[in-house]
């Protein structure tokens, strides 16, 4: 899943934790945030600090990759 927003990686957690058969509470205490900042996570809250967004992710086993694009874009002739 491409992510260009808080709300897609929300997306990306809930499904996970939803497989696993986690609720919001087991998956906050998994990952050691509290379930306020788990919540808010999954709903898209852009205000979360990044590293408790990657400790989740961690926590989860969510791994996340970065592709780097170039600035051309398709025919530019450079």
């Amino acid at each position: 899943m491409k992510i260009t927003s808080s709300e897609d990686i929300g997306q990306v957690i809930k499904q996970k934790r939803k497989d696993d058969g986690l609720t919001l509470v087991e998956a906050a205490a998994i990952c050691n945030v509290s379930y306020a900042f788990f919540s808010g996570l999954e709903n898209g809250k852009e205000t979360v600090q990044l590293n408790k967004v990657l400790q989740v992710l961690r926590g989860l086993g969510i791994e996340l990759e970065a592709n780097i694009r170039s600035w051309e874009t398709p025919g530019d002739e450079s």
